[in-house]
């Protein structure tokens, strides 16, 4: 099946709206099985895209999307990261090449500088350019990166390259409504929403059971519909079963109304002032 929703890339690459994250994954041996089988129901639903990280289960994670995806890599618009500790110019190459061997793959079309660090930029960029030439990745981003640090980002030699911003972002995490978010828009940077249903802790809410029981759907679909309405939106939720899955995936479908979007608004209240980029 093909997305039904796609964003496009500064690139004009379209790649899907709504993705698959890989998150504390591959950290215990007997949900491997489930783990598996979720990102591959994911694809056939055509949740292509696949967020992963060296992070993540130290490698682990990587490990277990390679295996999944082994036979489909075509299929997949896989992204990943690397730490900041790494993201000096060799380390970086380096990392990346770990990186590919544990996916099984000989590139990565999306690779994140994971949070900024103390490596100046201008060494990242020049790496991921490298990698660029080289054809071990198509195209780089970062995460967790608030306006000024993009604006320090644009500032260096290839920094303009950047093709997203992945950051924190739900009903209860709208801080970078306030001037990040309309910052990317304004450069054609799409955002990557990570934890976009906040891991489960907001849905029990009464607002948003109220705006899902109007729809008939579970409060996590409904809070997933809320991030998927922005144009230049990409959200990455994470599911453990196929009903997760199924549930993640019919979030496309879903049609939030004005009324809906105001009462969600009355419980979870836009920023009205700067804040800083929350992170997790």
């Amino acid at each position: 099946m093909s997305p039904r929703r796609s964003v496009a890339l500064p690139s004009g690459e379209l790649v899907p709206a709504l993705g698959q994250g890989t998150w504390g994954w591959a950290e215990h041996p007997d949900s491997r099985a489930d783990e598996m089988a979720a990102l591959r129901l994911g694809l056939d639903l055509g949740m292509t895209l696949v967020d992963t990280a060296e992070m993540y289960a130290d490698g682990g994670s990587e490990e277990l999307v390679g295996e999944a995806i082994a036979g489909r890599r075509d299929e997949v618009f896989l992204v990943d990261k690397v730490l900041p500790g790494n993201a000096d110019r060799q380390g970086t190459l380096d990392a990346c090449r770990r990186s590919l061997g544990r996916l099984r793959t000989d590139r990565i079309d999306l690779y994140l500088l994971h949070w900024r660090g103390r490596v100046p930029l201008g060494e990242t960029v020049a790496a991921f350019d490298e990698l660029v030439r080289g054809g071990q990745i198509r195209h780089w981003g970062v995460s967790n990166f608030d306006t000024r640090d993009l604006a320090d980002l644009a500032a260096v030699a290839g920094g303009g390259d950047v093709a997203t911003d992945q950051i924190l972002y739900n009903l209860q995490r709208r801080g970078p409504e306030f001037d990040l978010i309309p910052h990317c828009r304004q450069r054609g940077l799409p955002v990557m929403a990570y934890s976009p249903v906040e891991q489960g802790r907001l849905l029990e809410h009464p607002a948003l059971a109220e705006v899902a029981s109007r729809h008939g759907i579970t409060p996590a679909r409904a809070a997933l519909a809320w991030v998927l309405r922005s144009d230049g939106m990409i959200a990455i939720p994470r599911a453990g079963s196929p009903e997760h899955v199924r549930d993640n995936a019919a979030a496309l479908e879903v049609q939030l109304d004005a009324d809906d979007v105001r009462l969600l608004d009355q419980a979870f209240p836009p920023p009205r002032t700067r804040r800083a980029l929350e992170v997790l």
